[in-house]
């Protein structure tokens, strides 16, 4: 049985990490981003956030103003237990970001579409967001907090079957043209893109993309790796670097993954995680010990499963029809 208490526990550590410590694997794509920039604006802009992220990290204070929308990706392990029920870690959770938003401290960026209602503690009606998913092994849960940014760097579109490939390329050339032009993105970005499902899993798989994938990993499937190497090239082809300054560093990563969808269409979604890629991870085991990692290993041989049954793999066939 999972503590509550370590819950919270992590939970309050997770937001204060994510706040102010960028995650390696975005710093190693930025430097490589910072080591090819030809334009003079971009490179300086670059060379300056390293700079801050630096300084955040030694001072202990966010590491942007602007700290985003804290949310929450939680893993069950198919054997863990959580004291008190979801409930009590649903609870754990907004207790630790209302905390977190007082203590890091975070800015109160959440407020009432209409009325404008702040708590002054990032949490309301829907928020903080908490998304869940399951390992078919394990009695721990994996907590994963990212602090996206809440305005823009987000378009869908509903293409069709024959828009093919070549259609994915033109509305991701679109999308990273038109937020580099308007300032919807603050970049160099992890893109993620989301390839089918209805119109809300299409949404949610490209932000699961851009946040919960870290910078040089691939997808699985050959076929999609490529055109993952394929779209980071053509958006660092645009002319647009470090906050849409001339340059050639508009995208750090480019990461796909896809859902089955209707027979005639083919949904698009196209997320930018912004030049602050906010996240933190942690595993709590059944003693309350908590394990801190930078990769949150969401997307698993199990989540892209395509077929009824599941069997683990050395179990003989990996999935029965």
């Amino acid at each position: 049985m999972i503590p509550i208490s370590a819950i919270q526990k992590t939970a309050e550590a997770l937001m204060a990490k994510a706040a102010i410590e960028i995650p390696d694997d975005y710093l190693g794509g930025l430097r490589a981003c910072a080591n090819s920039e030809k334009g003079d604006l971009s490179s300086f802009v670059i060379q300056a956030m390293l700079e801050n992220y630096e300084a955040a990290k030694e001072d202990r204070r966010a590491m942007c103003g602007d700290t985003g929308v804290p949310r929450w990706y939680v893993k069950f392990g198919n054997d863990a237990r959580v004291e008190g029920g979801p409930v009590a870690l649903e609870a754990a959770l907004r207790r630790a970001t209302a905390r977190a938003t007082q203590d890091v401290p975070l800015r109160p960026n959440r407020v009432h579409p209409l009325w404008r209602t702040d708590h002054n503690n990032n949490c309301g009606i829907g928020a903080p967001e908490i998304e869940y998913a399951f390992h078919p092994e394990g009695d721990w849960i994996d907590l994963v907090t990212v602090h996206k940014g809440g305005l823009f760097g987000t378009d869908y579109r509903m293409l069709f079957p024959g828009d093919g490939i070549e259609g994915i390329k033109r509305f991701f050339l679109d999308t990273c043209i038109a937020f580099g032009k308007r300032g919807l993105a603050c970049q160099p970005a992890i893109v993620g893109i989301g390839l089918g499902g209805s119109k809300d899993i299409c949404s949610v798989l490209g932000k699961q993309a851009a946040c919960l994938r870290v910078v040089g990993s691939k997808n699985p499937d050959p076929k999609i790796a490529a055109l993952e190497d394929e779209l980071k090239e053509l958006g660092n082809s645009i002319g647009m670097g470090a906050m849409g300054f001339m340059g050639s560093s508009m995208v750090v990563a480019a990461h796909i993954e896809v859902g089955y969808c209707h027979t005639g269409g083919m949904p698009m979604s196209v997320h930018m995680f912004c030049l602050s890629s906010r996240r933190a991870v942690a595993r709590i085991f059944a003693d309350g010990r908590a394990e801190f990692r930078t990769d949150p290993e969401w997307f698993t041989d199990y989540s892209r499963r395509s077929t009824v049954e599941w069997e683990t793999p050395g179990a003989g066939a990996q999935a029965a029809e």
